[in-house]
């Protein structure tokens, strides 16, 4: 075992044994190269998954006056009623679909409603089929619950990914707890067009499989207002648990805020689950996100077009070098390149960030279907980016 895939249990001393489950959680690989960096005021950081801007002031006005009010006691465990009935609404306007807020729980984070979902979900001996290449925590959720954690990744032909659904399918068997599918995708871009997304909704119906779709980046993309939801094909008593997170949309990564979409009787289980993990979201911070999706259309549509300049100035910076192969994103704000000759994304995402002072995410993190590639977050203003395209050019040439 190598230093970069020592477990915790191996690289620290405990006065009594720890979780083997746990022990062997791997570290961040985007982390690891984010250390190469600490400190260094030099270096462009593109390796995170958020842009430069702030959150607006509008939603930071809404916490602070819920703060100044008192708004700082327990609460529900779901969600202040207020926001529950917000979501509702907002997933009736944007997707013209009829959800009651019986249906959403506020988590916190969209990281937490993934944990608790694997919480409800999976124990020791399942498995959970999970489209690759994809954020890593997914597998370390199951990991934690003891579950295998099976990956069918997509396939890149040099211009587009693709998804066979038939590989999907045989990867699933009767220790199967669910499908995972993460859509529009981090890192590739790739957005699951709405006929595939229904086949995939009947199929786990038939196999009474849940199917957990992550939809975070669901309002960044370029050629339409949101991209296709699994909601739009599902009953009130599907097996969908579909997980959204105020991150991306309204620049709120720092406030730990998502919500789930799930059958209502399911709600009732994340409820219990929350009581024993944080006993539900601080109520001056949903204030703050109530505002966030009420009022933030007007933030969302400048968000999504800084990320189509910042999308533009990164596929002609990439486009200079022959090494590179990349597939237009249709949604997210990630640019998922191969670079010919690169054998370990590791090593090099570091060199890039000691000989170029540009910080970028190694493929490996995604799964080993993403050695090979680089992903650089493009959600930050043209003129840093510009400087990290001319600065990451010598080793990308």
């Amino acid at each position: 075992m190598t230093d970069q895939t020592a477990s915790l249990a191996d690289r620290l001393s405990f006065a009594a044994p720890v979780r083997p489950a746990a022990g062997i959680l791997p570290s961040s690989k985007i982390g690891e190269v984010a250390m190469v960096g600490r400190g260094d005021p030099d270096v462009i950081p593109l390796w995170f998954g958020e842009g430069d801007l702030t959150t607006p002031d509008f939603i930071n006005a809404a916490a602070t006056k819920a703060l100044q009010a008192g708004e700082t006691f327990y609460t529900w465990q779901r969600g202040i009623p207020e926001l529950r009935d917000a979501i509702a609404a907002y997933t009736q306007r944007v997707y013209g679909i009829d959800c009651g807020p019986e249906r959403i729980t506020v988590s916190g984070s969209g990281m937490q409603a993934i944990l608790l979902t694997c919480q409800a979900l999976v124990g020791p001996g399942d498995n959970a089929v999970i489209i690759g290449p994809i954020w890593p925590n997914i597998v370390s959720c199951v990991e934690i619950q003891q579950g295998e954690p099976r990956m069918v990744d997509l396939t890149f032909d040099g211009s587009s990914w693709s998804l066979d659904l038939d590989r999907l399918f045989a990867a699933v068997d009767d220790r199967t707890r669910l499908i995972f599918v993460n859509t529009p995708n981090n890192p590739t871009g790739w957005t699951m067009p709405s006929e595939m997304q229904k086949a995939l909704l009947d199929f786990c119906r038939a196999r009474r499989i849940w199917l957990v779709a992550d939809e975070v980046y669901a309002r960044i993309v370029y050629d339409r207002p949101v991209a296709p939801s699994f909601l739009e094909h599902a009953g009130p008593d599907d097996p969908l648990i579909v997980v959204q997170s105020f991150s991306k949309p309204w620049a709120m990564t720092g406030w730990r805020l998502g919500w789930i979409t799930s059958p209502d009787n399911f709600g009732d289980l994340l409820a219990k689950l929350t009581q024993f993990n944080t006993s539900g979201s601080p109520a001056f911070l949903q204030h703050g996100a109530l505002a966030a999706i009420n009022e933030g259309e007007e933030f969302l549509a400048q968000m999504v077009e800084r990320c189509r300049v910042g999308r533009e100035v990164v596929l002609q910076g990439l486009s200079r070098f022959p090494r590179v192969r990349i597939a237009r994103p249709d949604a997210a704000f990630y640019a998922f390149f191969a670079v010919d000759g690169m054998d370990d994304s590791l090593e090099f995402a570091k060199r890039l960030v000691r000989e170029s002072k540009v910080g970028i995410a190694p493929g490996i993190a995604f799964g080993a279907g993403g050695e090979g590639y680089l992903r650089l977050c493009f959600a930050s203003a043209p003129e840093r980016l510009h400087k990290a395209m001319d600065r990451m050019a010598p080793l990308l040439a």
